[in-house]
């Protein structure tokens, strides 16, 4: 793990690669791969310096968005905030999501909600 990393994710890094040498997965690969998963859901979380840089500069994709921390919600996180939006900030969320994650149930949603 690189060093930054906070205790969760090397709990989950030392979890999935004991996952990974029990059930055979990965042969002698076990900890490039576990550190390979859990680097890349620090990437999506924001935990990285990259992403921190990123987000100092305004550069972070969802800055902006009229619902906090958009980029790490769930569809169903995301649906429950949707009914205190106007259709103007339904409209950018949906541009944002179609341009981003493309979740075609959200977009449905959305267009839904938008359009009613």
């Amino acid at each position: 793990m690189p060093q930054g990393a906070n205790p969760k994710r090397e709990r989950e890094y030392e979890e999935l690669k004991e996952r990974f040498k029990e059930e055979g997965r990965y042969k002698g690969r076990e900890k490039e791969v576990a550190s390979r998963i859990v680097n890349k859901q620090r990437a999506q979380f924001g935990e990285t310096q990259e992403e921190k840089r990123k987000d100092r500069e305004g550069k972070s994709p969802d800055r902006g968005l009229p619902i906090a921390n958009y980029q790490h919600l769930t569809i169903e996180q995301i649906t429950e905030k949707l009914h205190s939006l106007s259709k103007k900030e339904l409209s950018q969320i949906r541009d944002y999501e179609k341009h981003h994650k493309n979740r075609s149930t959200l977009v449905v949603e959305l267009d839904r909600m938008a359009n009613p």
